[in-house]
């Protein structure tokens, strides 16, 4: 009989919440009882969760006494954080769920503030010899200007994003041999490009900026590798190419067998010490260097893609929370396994409460 076990997934309205929940209820050796939370009262995981509670936000002062609280009413395990902004402040109180018998996957508090800073992960990865691409870091409109001209714009393909930011947000290219004409007419309106000339324009009435790291652009194929470690000893590295992307969520991808992207994204994650479900986002230069992009320090919004390639990441990541052994067989990756995403839909009543029903 599968013993039982109680996880809190936060965040069960983001894109990767509904693999999550597929990937635990796929396990035979364990019945988990699965509890969501989200600050969306109609967020879509709560049809697939076996109860749901509302909020709180990350910001909030009583985040943490209310998900002790929380966690403690309902015998909670382990949490496994989808949300960014959730990181520091689990990291930083792991000691107090401890206290009560719930473990949360996630790094320590420094670890996890160095490397959601992209500004800082990249200073600290250069001083450890570990390639990275050419940035400058900015905090006005008049530096980001200057930054732009020093990597080699317009020449050279340029990108920025600011420092603390979450998937695609804030994320711009500017390319002077980008033909602006065709997506104006032929594509829908969310691409990353502007031009130096629309940016300006913008940014008009600022003189300072958010704090924003200014990069060279790497051209050549992008990847998300979901990693999973233990105080930075990585137990598995699994690379994705990623080959169509929507809203910074990729749609079309395949699991690819490429060394050097394994040992790049493995380097630095035991460099950093980092533990439990890590995504590190990596694209090769001009050159096909692998240089990083961001680091993740949490589960990502497609690991399901590894569980269908048979490396089940939330579960074995429950396991070394838990101080459960994993064996070598859950560990055997079926390289060049593909995957499409589509849409799928959740309804609600007038009173607001799920439909359960089926085509």
């Amino acid at each position: 009989m599968p013993k039982p076990m109680t996880v809190l997934l936060t965040g069960v309205g983001s894109p990767g919440a509904p693999g999550v929940i597929k990937s635990l209820r796929a396990v035979k050796e364990y019945d988990f009882r699965i509890i969501g939370i989200d600050i969306n009262p109609h967020a879509v995981g709560q049809v697939m969760v076996d109860k749901f509670f509302i909020g709180p936000e990350a910001a909030e002062p009583d985040f943490v006494p209310r998900l002790i609280s929380l966690c403690s009413a309902e015998n909670v395990d382990i949490i496994l954080p989808l949300v960014s902004k959730e990181l520091p402040r689990f990291a930083k109180y792991l000691h107090r769920f401890k206290e009560i018998g719930t473990v949360v996957s996630v790094s320590e508090y420094n670890r996890v503030m160095q490397v959601m800073n992209k500004g800082t992960l990249i200073h600290t990865l250069k001083k450890k010899g570990i390639p990275t691409p050419r940035s400058v870091i900015v905090n006005s409109v008049e530096g980001l200007r200057k930054a732009l001209y020093e990597l080699g714009y317009p020449d050279h393909p340029v990108c920025f994003k600011p420092v603390v930011s979450d998937g695609s947000r804030g994320f711009r290219i500017l390319d002077t041999q980008k033909n602006r004409l065709n997506p104006l007419f032929n594509e829908k309106p969310n691409s990353a490009y502007i031009s130096d000339h629309e940016l300006f324009r913008i940014l008009s009435d600022c003189s300072v900026i958010p704090e924003t790291i200014v990069m060279e652009y790497l051209p050549r194929e992008e990847y998300s590798i979901d990693l999973l470690a233990r105080d930075g000893e990585v137990i598995i590295a699994i690379p994705r190419l990623r080959e169509a992307i929507v809203n910074g969520i990729s749609v079309k991808s395949t699991i690819v067998k490429e060394d050097d992207v394994i040992a790049y994204a493995s380097r630095i994650v035991r460099e950093l010490r980092l533990h439990g479900n890590i995504g590190v986002q990596i694209c090769r230069d001009k050159d096909t260097q692998p240089k990083i992009i961001e680091i993740n320090p949490r589960i990502q919004g497609t690991i399901v893609h590894c569980t269908a390639a048979g490396v089940n990441l939330p579960y074995l990541a429950v396991k070394v929370a838990k101080e459960i052994p994993i064996h070598s067989s859950e560990l055997c990756v079926q390289w060049g396994t593909r995957m499409t995403r589509y849409w799928e839909e959740v309804f609600w009543s007038e009173a607001g409460l799920p439909i359960q029903w089926g085509i």
